[in-house]
Order: structure tokens, then C-alpha cells, then sequence
């Protein structure tokens, strides 16, 4: 269900971009036919009525992703239930007794300082 949702949501998202970069902007953008109406006279459509189509396009268009876009939404939060992504990979739920037993084989390194010889200050001596 959610595959062919998505599937639809993208498909909707590409034809959304399509149809606004074929809408005339102020500074002309990519719009259809030229500032003079239908180019050359006697075409289909005006130009003020594919801008009204366009225009309606990419409303239905929007309407339809924001559709998809709280579908997909609700289907997710529905699935994850109560456990988190950390849950369902077992992360955390081990118990220390466990984690020690499974680092058996590796070898214990010592991670403290070594000792002080003479006493000796832990800082480097002053370069002369």
C-alpha cells in the first residue's frame, strides 16, 4: 500500500515541477508562446486561458501531494507503533553481562597513565 502510494506522490512531484516551470513568471522563466497572446493568431488557447489551466493543474496537483504527503504520514506513524528504530535493532536492550561475555575474545588493553618515575612532573620539560 505504501509503495503504491509513494509512487504516486512522486509521480504527482514531477508533474507539479513540470507544470510551474511552464507557467509564465514576470520575468518570462520558461512560459508558453510569446507576450502577444497565441503566437501567430487562431491557436487552441489564449494566453490568459492556459495560464488559467496551468494555474488550475497546479493547484489539483498540490491538493494531490499534500494528500499523498499526510497519507504516507499516517501510514508511517501507524507502522512504527511504540518502539523506536533502536528497539527493532536490539540496540540498548542488552544487558552489561552480555556485551562483557560477547568481548571475551578480545584481548584487555590498559588504558591508564603510566606511572611517574622520580617523582617527576607529567608536563614536558621547558625547551631551552
Amino acid at each position: 500500500m505504501q509503495n503504491i502510494i509513494l509512487t504516486v506522490h512522486l509521480i504527482l512531484a514531477l508533474l507539479m515541477i513540470g507544470v510551474v516551470l511552464l507557467q509564465r513568471s514576470e520575468g518570462g522563466g520558461l512560459g508558453m508562446g510569446s507576450s502577444g497572446g497565441a503566437g501567430g493568431g487562431g491557436g487552441v488557447m489564449t494566453g490568459r486561458q492556459a495560464a488559467n489551466a496551468l494555474s488550475k493543474a497546479t493547484w489539483v496537483l498540490g491538493a494531490g501531494f499534500l494528500l499523498t504527503s499526510i497519507t504516507l504520514t499516517v501510514l508511517a506513524a501507524r507502522d512504527a507503533g511504540e518502539s523506536s528504530v533502536l528497539d527493532r535493532l536490539g540496540v540498548g536492550n542488552q544487558p552489561a553481562q552480555s556485551q562483557t561475555q560477547d568481548n571475551s575474545d578480545l584481548p584487555s588493553v590498559d588504558l591508564t597513565p603510566p606511572p611517574a618515575q622520580n617523582d617527576a612532573p607529567m608536563t614536558p620539560p621547558a625547551a631551552e
